[in-house]
């Protein structure tokens, strides 16, 4: 099971509002908002998103009622750029980053874990090779659609991203430490031992 799909089991527990940069850009370009069409026209292009762009989508999302007491971010911040403006942004709403939870995990695991991630074509939900399978080979359990694999669910893209990944975190992982507000979570573990810790995690 992935960050995201902790996360929205955690935000159902808590109540907070699960914020994911992923799922912003997706409303974004879908309802072409502004926002959305700058984005766009970088990913067109096959270049990357600007940070500003990406935090101008964050402070959209958290400046909504349902943010008013909280979030959790999932997806955001992925470099120590990205954290230095996310603690701006924050303090313009009278907030901080309280907790940051660091789920670790062998890359061998997660290349398992990711690489055996497949898609339904109707609605996008998420089924597992081995953790959590279709009950019809290639088929969704909730709408019949077909079962497709992601290129960047692909072993040899995940491989890649996991490297591209640790580059980039490494120094955002020393930077929440420093500040005291990063906990490593044994990602290795039980669904639900990780839940626990996440919530954990939280409740202080």
């Amino acid at each position: 099971m992935g960050k995201g799909t902790q996360a929205k089991i955690v935000a159902e527990r808590t109540g907070l509002p699960h914020v994911s940069s992923g799922d912003l850009f997706r409303e974004n370009i879908k309802n072409a908002t502004g926002l959305g069409k700058l984005a766009q026209s970088y990913m067109n292009k096959g270049e990357l998103v600007p940070d500003d762009v990406t935090i101008a989508m964050i402070r959209d999302r958290l400046s909504r009622p349902d943010c008013s007491g909280g979030a959790l971010l999932d997806g955001f911040p992925r470099t120590t750029v990205q954290a230095q403006a996310l603690e701006k942004l924050l303090a313009e709403f009278g907030g901080k980053v309280d907790a940051v939870p660091f789920i670790a995990a062998a890359q061998a695991a997660l290349v398992e874990r990711l690489s055996g991630r497949w898609t339904c074509r109707a609605e996008g939900h998420v089924f597992h090779a081995q953790h959590n399978p279709p009950q019809k080979a290639g088929r969704c359990d909730f709408d019949g659609s077909e079962l497709y694999q992601r290129d960047d669910d692909k072993a040899e893209t995940v491989s890649r991203r996991i490297q591209v990944y640790f580059t980039q975190t490494a120094p955002l992982i020393a930077f929440y430490r420093e500040r005291g507000l990063l906990t490593e979570i044994d990602g290795a573990r039980a669904i639900e031992q990780v839940t626990a810790d996440l919530l954990a995690v939280l409740r202080k």
